[in-house]
C-alpha cells in the first residue's frame, strides 16, 4: 500500500527584545554566567507580579501580520501546568485559547511548484530554564538548571499539517526564517537556539482523507538538515511499523543525530493534560484596530516582494533574485554594492554583483561556515574590486585571487593588486612573447586548431595566461593568437 505523509510544525523563535517576557532582566544572556540574569520573578519566588513586555507584543503581532493572520481584538495569557525541572514555577505562562494571530499561510516552493502552507496559530509564551547535564568523578550522573534563559520571550507559530515531505518542511523552515529576520524580530540562529523545531508527524494511505494512524511529535532538531533527516526516518519508521502489522503510538521522539534515529522520550501530552487557566496577575490585552493598523504600516519589505523587485529593478532571472532575497544580509549586501559601484548602466552593474556574491563569494561563505554580515569584505570594498576589472586594470582570473585574499584579511583591493604584481599586461610586445613561447610548447594544439578544431584556440590561452600568471589582457590574447596562428606574424 502507497501512504502520504502529513506534518505540522511547531516553531519557537526568541524575540529580540532588551528585557525578558515579564520582568526587566535582560535578555541577552548567551553568554552569560549561570543564573546571573535572574530575579525574583523569573525564579518562581512567592508573591511576586509578572507585567507584559509591549516590545515582545508588538513583535508577534508584526509576526503573524506578515503571516497573512487575523489578529483578534482580544487575546489573554495562561498558566500551562507541567512538573519539568526546567520550569522553577512550576507553570509557564503560555496562550491557550485566545492566540494573537490565527488563520495564516506562507507560500513556499519546491521544485519549482508552488505550495500553500496554512497557519493555525501565532501566540506567545516564556521560554524555560536550561538544564546542563554532569556526572562526579565516580561517575553519578546528575543536572544544573541555569535560569539566565527563563523568561526570555518566545513566539510560537504552529502550521496546519498540510506539509507533505520533508523538502517541503524544511522549505517552510527556510522561508519563516527569513521573513523573522526581514521584520528584524529574531536572529533565526536554530545552532544558538533561538529558532527551535518541534513537527508531528502522521502517515494515511495514499488518496484516503482519514487519520486511522496517530502522530508523532519529533524534537531535538537543531538544524534544517537534522529536520530534513529526522522527518525522512520517522515516516519510513511508521511505514515499517503499519506494514509489519504494528500499532503506532501518540508518544514524543527525540531525534539522535548521531545514530541518524528517532528515539522515545515520552508520551505525548494532551491540552488537558497541562490543566490551562488564564493567568490572574495578568490583565487581558484589547488589541486596538488602530494599533494593529499602525503595526501593518511598520512592516518592512518581505522576501517576495523584494524578490520581485529585484526582476524588476535590475533584471535578474527568477532564481538569482530568490537566491539573493532569501537572505536579508545577502540582499542589503547585494543593493549596497550595486550603489556604491558606478559608472555603468544599472542592469549590467547588477548581473556582475549578483555573479559575485553568488559565486567566488558564496563559496568561500560556505567553505568558512561564515555568515555575510560576519564577513571582512565590504560592500564598497567589493565595488571597488569589480571596478578594477571593469577598467581593465586586473583580469578576472587576478580578480579571484585578489578576493581571496580581501575575505581573509580585509585588505583593500588596490593594495593587494599593487604588493603582488597583479596589474593587468596590456603592452602587445609583453603579450606577444608569451604567445610564440605557448605556441612553439603546444604543437598539438596548434595542429588541431589548423584542423578546425576552435577548442584548440581556448587551450592555447589557457596556456599564454598561465605563462602571464592570469596578468594578460584575455582580449588581446585571442588576438595575437590568431594573428600568430594565421600565419600574419605578432
Amino acid at each position: 500500500m502507497q501512504y502520504e505523509t502529513l506534518i505540522g510544525l511547531e516553531v519557537h523563535a526568541q524575540l529580540l527584545t532588551k528585557s525578558k517576557m515579564f520582568c526587566r532582566c535582560s535578555a541577552d544572556y548567551a553568554a552569560a554566567p549561570p543564573n546571573t540574569h535572574v530575579c525574583p520573578i523569573c525564579l518562581g519566588m512567592p508573591g511576586v507580579l509578572p507585567t507584559i513586555n509591549r516590545q515582545a507584543v508588538e513583535y508577534a503581532v508584526m509576526t503573524a501580520l506578515a503571516l497573512n493572520c487575523t489578529i483578534p481584538q482580544f487575546t489573554k495569557f495562561d498558566r500551562k501546568n507541567y512538573p519539568y525541572p526546567d520550569l522553577v514555577k512550576g507553570y509557564q505562562i503560555s496562550q491557550y485559547d485566545a492566540p494573537l494571530g490565527v488563520d495564516g499561510w506562507l507560500d513556499i516552493e519546491v521544485d519549482g511548484r508552488p505550495k500553500r502552507v496554512g497557519i493555525i496559530r501565532v501566540h506567545l509564551e516564556e521560554d524555560t530554564a536550561k538544564l546542563v547535564h554532569r556526572s562526579d568523578p565516580w561517575g553519578e550522573s546528575y543536572s544544573l538548571v541555569d535560569v539566565n534563559r527563563s523568561g526570555v520571550p518566545l513566539m510560537e507559530i504552529v502550521s496546519k499539517p498540510e506539509i507533505c515531505s520533508p523538502e517541503e518542511a524544511r522549505q517552510y523552515l527556510i522561508k519563516l526564517r527569513s521573513i523573522l529576520q526581514y521584520l528584524g524580530v529574531s536572529t533565526g540562529n536554530m545552532e544558538e537556539g533561538s529558532f527551535r523545531c518541534d513537527a508531528n508527524i502522521s502517515i494515511r494511505p495514499a488518496g484516503s482523507q482519514e487519520l486511522p494512524h496517530v502522530k508523532v511529535e519529533v524534537k531535538n532538531m537543531n538544524s534544517f538538515r537534522a529536520v530534513y533527516r529526522a522527518l525522512e526516518y520517522e515516516a519510513a519508521r511508521q511505514r515499517r511499523v503499519v506494514e509489519s502489522g504494528g500499532r503506532l503510538v501518540q508518544e514524543t521522539r527525540g531525534w539522535v543525530e548521531e545514530r541518524g534515529v528517532t528515539a522515545p522520550q515520552r508520551s505525548k501530552e494532551y491540552a488537558h493534560d497541562y490543566r490551562y487557566f488564564p493567568e490572574p496577575d495578568l490583565p487581558p490585552l484589547n488589541l486596538s484596530r488602530e494599533w494593529v493598523a499602525q503595526l501593518r504600516a511598520r512592516l518592512p519589505e518581505l522576501p517576495d516582494f523584494r524578490r520581485e523587485r529585484f526582476m524588476a529593478e535590475y533584471g535578474l532571472s527568477a532564481y538569482d533574485a530568490h537566491l539573493l532575497t532569501g537572505s536579508k544580509a545577502m540582499a542589503d549586501y547585494f543593493e549596497d554594492c550595486v550603489r556604491l559601484w558606478e559608472g555603468k548602466p544599472l542592469k549590467e552593474r547588477a548581473k556582475k554583483v549578483a555573479n559575485w556574491l553568488l559565486g567566488e563569494f558564496s563559496h568561500l561563505l560556505k567553505a568558512t561556515a561564515t555568515e555575510i554580515g560576519e564577513t571582512r569584505v565590504s560592500p564598497q570594498q567589493l565595488a571597488q574590486l569589480l571596478g578594477l576589472v571593469e577598467a581593465g586594470s586586473i583580469t578576472t582570473a587576478a580578480a579571484k585571487a585578489v578576493f581571496e585574499e580581501m575575505f581573509e584579511t580585509g585588505r583593500p583591493a588596490q593594495e593587494i593588486v599593487e604588493e603582488r604584481g597583479l596589474a593587468q599586461i596590456s603592452d602587445s610586445q609583453e603579450v606577444a612573447k608569451a604567445v610564440k613561447e605557448a605556441i612553439a610548447g603546444n604543437a598539438k594544439a596548434v595542429a588541431d586548431f589548423a584542423a578546425g578544431k576552435e577548442q584548440a584556440l581556448k587551450f592555447l590561452v589557457g596556456q599564454v595566461m598561465r605563462l602571464t600568471k592570469g596578468r594578460a589582457n584575455p582580449q588581446l590574447v585571442t588576438e595575437l593568437l590568431k594573428k600568430e596562428l594565421s600565419g600574419k606574424g605578432v
